[in-house]
């Protein structure tokens, strides 16, 4: 089956698109298929404005979704961070991926009601990918107007000092796919299969810095073994360092140490995994567009680029204890004495425990703080 007849068989503008491109070209790179699936100008899953990604009606539900307490315990951590940077009469917290907008607007709330002279000095950014987001975003956030800058990175002067803080931005970026066949590393591409969909098919590396980076690791892939390259965190962090003149860098997301990511026997399949309506979807190559598309984490990688890019880390932890450690029972103890209600305690007593327990969503996923 060609792929105009995929297209013929099956649905949305973007698989059209897709479709048309590879009778085009060819076969492509699945990191070039997954960028067009999340990326794509109107039709990219993360760019779409018709569709709802997070909550209970979208795919997946992230920290600040499910509870105003996460929000709340990092607003106290970058309270003390302005202290760390000599309370500065001016500073800014620039937030990469800010979804719904729910974690600027739990931030802001409580530097407003607790920590007024941080509140008062503070300019906060949201970085998003599109300016199409914007106006959701502002009606959300529309209280603190005259606080909140809406625009890329790249056009925000440097930061001296600040914070740019992102919460799962690393694993959402496109990866390239890559095995093992016959003792040579190979990446996989997507053809068009047949029955009406896409396929993969396996050719050489699309790059040499794929190569270079399982060496620089010292790492060596299992003959049949499948793993995920993101080297698209290399260019972010490179984008987020040359910004920050002074501050911090705080990263939040999923990962493992290259050794465990790689060479984990649970792991030999990869780490790539879609979403839709809450549910893991094998069919990775189906419904671009419609369903989220992600990989964990390399810290490895992460920390060696941040290292060269002259960044220190200061504090790597999993997120139940960093949460902790910052404060979350504090502000728990705060927001139940403020709750009129008990239906309204008990709601943040199951949310703080979801955090804290070693079976919780948090035990998943690290903090990465790192100073310039």
């Amino acid at each position: 089956m060609s792929s105009k007849e995929i297209v013929q068989a099956a649905a949305p503008d973007l698989l059209g698109k897709l479709c048309e491109r590879i009778d085009r070209e060819g076969q492509i790179t699945f990191h070039d298929w997954m960028q067009a699936a999340l990326y794509d100008e109107h039709h990219g899953y993360y760019r779409r404005h018709d569709r709802q990604r997070w909550g209970r009606e979208g795919d997946y539900r992230t920290s600040p979704e499910r509870s105003d307490l996460f929000a709340a315990t990092f607003a106290r951590y970058f309270a003390m961070l302005y202290e760390e940077l000599g309370s500065p009469p001016e500073w800014t917290i620039c937030e990469a991926g800010a979804g719904g907008g729910r974690f600027a607007q739990g931030v802001l709330e409580t530097l407003q009601d607790r920590f007024p002279r941080v509140f008062r000095a503070t300019r906060y950014v949201i970085h998003e990918l599109s300016d199409g987001h914007f106006p959701s975003l502002r009606a959300q956030l529309e209280s603190f107007a005259a606080r909140i800058q809406f625009t890329s990175l790249n056009d925000v002067g440097p930061l001296a000092p600040g914070i740019i803080f992102s919460n799962e931005l690393l694993d959402a970026f496109a990866v390239h796919r890559v095995t093992v066949a016959g003792g040579k590393l190979c990446e996989f591409y997507v053809v068009a299969g047949t029955g009406g969909a896409f396929a993969w098919r396996l050719g050489p590396p699309s790059s040499p810095k794929l190569v270079e980076y399982f060496a620089a690791s010292e790492i060596k892939l299992a003959e049949g073994q499948v793993a995920e390259v993101n080297l698209k965190i290399e260019e972010w962090l490179t984008q987020a360092a040359a910004k920050l003149d002074q501050g911090y860098l705080i990263t939040v997301d999923y990962g493992a140490d290259a050794v465990d990511l790689y060479n984990s026997a649970a792991r030999f399949a990869g780490t790539l995994r879609s979403y839709y309506q809450h549910r893991l979807i094998e069919d990775v190559l189906g419904r671009p567009g419609e369903q989220d598309i992600t990989s964990t984490v390399n810290w490895t990688f992460v920390e060696r680029v941040t290292r060269r890019l002259g960044l220190k880390t200061i504090k790597f932890e999993r997120q139940d204890k960093f949460l902790l450690e910052a404060g979350l029972l504090e502000e728990l103890e705060w927001q139940s004495w403020r709750a009129t209600t008990e239906a309204e305690k008990l709601r943040l007593s199951v949310a703080a425990r979801e955090m804290i327990l070693p079976s919780g969503m948090a035990s998943s996923f690290q903090v990465l703080v790192q100073r310039r």
